[in-house]
């Protein structure tokens, strides 16, 4: 017997189906009253989901402002609004009023963005007097309970200063410490390939020496030199001469 009243309920339903999908010439579904209530009912959800779904994707892709309103036929409420649903309904109401009363449309939108704009003041002047009292500018005004939420507030505010500070000072320690093993290893291997340092200082002492000692040979073979020159006799050309003439005279006798 169940069996049979799950096979009428599918066939119910199977029926409301084709009635739903009773298509004209275009291939749209014909738009009428669902007579099935269960159908009627799962379309409901279906079709308030995609409505839903629309107005959200209206109000964020083309930054609108969209209010919503459903009633189902058993009087439940389905709402949206990526504001207020109140506001949009009394920016309606202002909008909509007749002109010789509220306006037009456009001073309905003026007054609109005058109260928005006096509330964003409002806000930025709570958010100033707040700055100042963190800095204490104007605690002289303060009474004793507002001066304790204010320390309360400091203090809460140097507690993740110093939290932050501390993770930071933790990351620059593991850092440091992983360059100095990376460095340790790049003068280890410095010191297997080109010797220990003091083994270079060593090196460079000697060739330095070496220098110096080759330097000062040099500097004595030239002085040697020098004083070889210097004590050879002047050149004078008068001795020059009486040689000259010594010769031609010893020439004259022989011939």
């Amino acid at each position: 017997m169940a069996y049979g009243r799950d096979e009428n309920s599918s066939r119910e339903m199977m029926s409301g189906e084709e009635e739903m999908r009773k298509m004209n010439g275009r291939g749209k579904i014909e738009i009428k009253r669902i007579e099935n209530t269960t159908n009627r009912q799962v379309t409901f959800c279906k079709r308030r989901t995609g409505l839903l779904k629309k107005a959200y994707e209206l109000s964020v892709l083309c930054d609108a402002e969209v209010a919503l309103i459903v009633f189902s036929n058993r009087g439940r409420l389905y709402e949206y609004s990526n504001q207020s649903v109140k506001a949009t309904i009394e920016r309606y109401k202002k909008a909509t009023s007749e002109p010789d009363n509220k306006g037009s449309v456009s001073e309905a939108n003026a007054q609109f963005y005058q109260q928005e704009a006096s509330k964003l003041r409002a806000q930025i002047g709570n958010l100033q007097n707040s700055i100042r009292n963190l800095l204490g500018e104007s605690s002289g005004s303060s009474c004793l309970r507002e001066l304790r939420n204010i320390e309360a507030k400091v203090e809460k505010g140097l507690s993740q200063v110093r939290s932050r500070k501390n993770e930071l000072m933790r990351a620059e320690i593991d850092f440091m410490q992983k360059r100095e093993v990376d460095l340790h290893n790049v003068n280890q291997y410095l010191r297997a390939k080109f010797g220990s340092p003091a083994d270079n200082l060593r090196m460079i002492g000697e060739a330095e020496r070496a220098d110096e000692q080759q330097t000062s040979l040099m500097a004595a073979v030239g002085k040697s030199d020098y004083e070889i020159a210097s004590s050879e006799p002047p050149y004078d050309a008068r001795n020059f001469i009486q040689a000259t003439n010594g010769l031609q005279r010893n020439n004259r006798h022989h011939a």
